[in-house]
């Protein structure tokens, strides 16, 4: 491990510490992560994403475990983090937390989604790089919006899915064109579009196929503007969790079980998150933790220990996992429960997520057994040339069959 750490610091030396004239700093690569939502680890076998596949063949791929809940910010949090959900303290889409009673954090929330307070637990990699003198820009990514202990990306965009994917890979060639004291050294790039029709549709989708052939061609895009440039980039795209098809058929009513007024559904869908209403604690835990079809519910401290999940004060009292396929729901749904979702245990191999690492520091056809998603922070500091965080949940070891020997 320490030659291969000795050879990434020689040649991904940061800005800093790079040499003067400006031909050698044009050739320090770009580290640039893609996320694309939703990207389930068997769409790649499909057929029909032909510039993904060449990347992953000529690179390092394999499946990737998320970390649980099997969510979209816990999961986009965990990969740039490297800490599970239940440190990072971005524990669910949607969260309460002892010290801001009366408020809740949702995704469509911008007054708390974009606070602060939410964030900073845990540090991202492109502060961890703003403060090394690395400059950094985001085309997107959960929490790059938000001034995390202070810091900001250089270059940043408040997410709009109204933006589309030619527009947001156009804006990441933009920046790769600047001149090289203003260029970023480290970027993301965020997709949607598998994800959503994946809820809208379901995983084995006509309309999935094409959001994937879709992405695909804006990673050749991407690829082909890149190679035009003659800029050497390290390519790391990932995707936060997979996709299972669901059934409005097989749903798990908690308000049949308990009533309404005696706990806060603080999530719901694949898992629950339910906190009991001041004084209707016993009430609440009489009604769940008790077998069920379908679902099993236990105290936060009580659940898996390789879930890694419970300790933080924002996981809700009761944590309820549903069989896989199932649904639970909290009275009528916000959306039709017909199509597709993830939240599911991250031990369903239908929640394993995108991985594939292409570029100049990466290992060339190198076929990845299974690892957890907090490893990718690791693996992105040290390409970038950040001092690894002997702390985090992922470790460089974890994936260092990703590096070039």
């Amino acid at each position: 491990m320490r030659h291969i750490l000795f050879l990434l610091a020689v040649l991904f030396m940061p800005a800093d510490v790079a040499a003067q004239d400006e031909s050698s700093t044009d050739a320090r690569p770009v580290t640039l992560l893609v996320g694309i939502d939703g990207f389930r680890s068997d769409y790649l076998t499909r057929g029909i994403t032909p510039r993904l596949s060449a990347l992953a063949a000529q690179g390092a791929t394999g499946p990737m475990r998320p970390s649980f809940p099997t969510k979209t910010f816990p999961n986009h949090y965990a990969i740039v983090t490297g800490m599970v959900p239940d440190r990072s303290g971005i524990s669910g889409n949607s969260m309460i937390d002892p010290r801001r009673p009366g408020q809740m954090f949702t995704m469509g929330n911008a007054g708390q989604a974009l606070d602060p307070f939410w964030w900073g637990e845990a540090e991202p990699v492109w502060v961890t790089a703003e403060r090394a003198g690395i400059r950094t820009a985001t085309m997107f990514w959960p929490g790059s919006e938000v001034a995390i202990r202070g810091v900001r990306p250089s270059d940043w965009l408040r997410f709009d899915q109204n933006i589309g994917n030619v527009q947001r890979v156009n804006t990441v060639l933009d920046w790769m064109r600047r001149p090289a004291a203003i260029r970023p050294a480290f970027a993301t790039l965020y997709f949607n579009s598998v994800d959503t029709e994946g809820h809208r549709f379901g995983p084995d989708s006509a309309e999935v196929n094409a959001a994937l052939a879709e992405v695909d061609a804006r990673i050749g895009d991407l690829v082909d503007g890149i190679a035009a440039l003659g800029l050497p980039v390290n390519l790391v795209i990932v995707a936060d969790h997979g996709m299972r098809q669901t059934d409005d058929s097989r749903v798990i009513q908690l308000n049949d079980l308990i009533d309404r007024e005696s706990y806060i559904a603080v999530e719901t869908g694949p898992y629950a998150a339910v906190e009991p209403v001041t004084g209707t604690d016993d009430r609440v835990a009489n009604a769940l933790l008790v077998p069920h079809d379908h679902m099993t519910c236990a105290r936060k401290e009580d659940l898996p220990t390789r879930l890694k999940y419970g300790h933080n004060p924002r996981v809700a009292a009761i944590i309820c996992i549903a069989e896989n396929g199932w649904t639970i729901l909290s009275g009528p749904p916000a959306y039709p429960v017909k199509g597709g979702a993830h939240g599911y245990d991250n031990a369903d191999p239908e929640m394993l997520a995108l991985f594939i690492a292409h570029g100049p520091a990466f290992a060339e056809g190198e076929q990845m057994a299974v690892f957890d998603n907090v490893a990718v922070a690791a693996l992105l500091r040290a390409v970038i040339g950040l001092p690894q965080d002997a702390d985090a949940d992922g470790q460089l070891a974890d994936v260092s069959a990703a590096l070039r020997r």
